[in-house]
């Protein structure tokens, strides 16, 4: 009988942590072995599975990130990136892999991540939805063989609690056509237009970002030529595939030696 995998997720309180919890919980190739919060959660104590509306599971919110990771295998991560980085800190000293679901870092902080890579195990991804990097290919594919002579548009849609923009996700899409074109995402992408800005310039990649409501994300890549136009779309009605995704991604990592890796290695879609 193979052993279930121990995983730990951080952030437990928040909506894509107790996303994970009910995943975790019900799947029988995990154990939930951790579920930890901010030393100033209302839900320290608080079981696990309670927490979700579930039977008690016997695994209590806890602010001790250290001795949470004693049990676990693999850390699962969905905060911000003060608290990711404190995160991915205690996983070095502890030898266990990370799986980050946070956005938003800057560069300086990607560098930090890419160095605990050559001693830990760590997949990082803007979005974990299988779908979503289904997508991620398909738009690489596109701009490959519809090359420049089709005008890029990215759209992406978030709840009114979404701190970053544009998302990472959008941002993932930009990086896959930017690469399939050859070109440098940060020299050619336009994120805002107001005014009189003249003539879309060519080669250029527009982003347009939308916050309101409940949305949990929906993101849209147009190639737009003349006399037609494609569209490749996702959109995300519920956290729990990001979920599954995510504890995808840490039954894979967990094996893997140190280094960093995507999802797009956990999906075998690099070829």
């Amino acid at each position: 009988m193979t052993q279930s995998l121990a995983v730990a997720i951080l952030g437990a309180p928040g909506r894509m942590g107790r996303a994970l919890i009910e995943a975790t919980l019900r799947n029988s190739a995990l154990q939930l072995a951790a579920a930890i919060a901010r030393d100033d959660s209302a839900a320290l104590g608080i079981d696990a599975g309670a927490l979700i509306g579930r039977p008690v599971c016997g695994i209590a919110i806890t602010a001790d990130r250290p001795a949470a990771l004693v049990s676990a295998a693999v850390l699962v991560d969905f905060t911000q990136p003060a608290v990711a980085l404190a995160a991915l800190a205690d996983c070095v000293a502890a030898g266990k892999a990370i799986v980050i679901g946070t956005t938003g870092f800057n560069a300086a902080q990607k560098e930090e991540i890419a160095a605990a890579a050559r001693v830990i195990p760590i997949c990082m991804a803007a979005n974990y939805s299988i779908g979503v990097n289904v997508c991620l290919k398909l738009s690489e594919i596109a701009a490959q063989l519809l090359g420049s002579n089709y005008d890029i548009e990215i759209i992406e849609a978030h709840h009114r609690h979404k701190v970053d923009a544009p998302s990472g996700t959008a941002l993932a899409l930009g990086e896959a056509v930017a690469g399939a074109l050859g070109i440098d995402l940060r020299s050619n992408a336009v994120y805002s237009r107001e005014g009189q800005i003249g003539a879309r310039v060519a080669g250029t990649i527009g982003f347009a970002t939308v916050r309101g409501g409940d949305v949990i994300g929906e993101h849209s890549v147009l190639f737009l030529g003349d006399g037609e136009r494609v569209e490749i779309s996702h959109k995300a009605s519920s956290r729990g595939n990001f979920a599954v995704g995510a504890l995808r991604a840490a039954q894979w990592l967990a094996p893997q030696p140190p280094g960093l890796y995507s999802m797009r290695d956990v999906l075998g879609l690099n070829g």
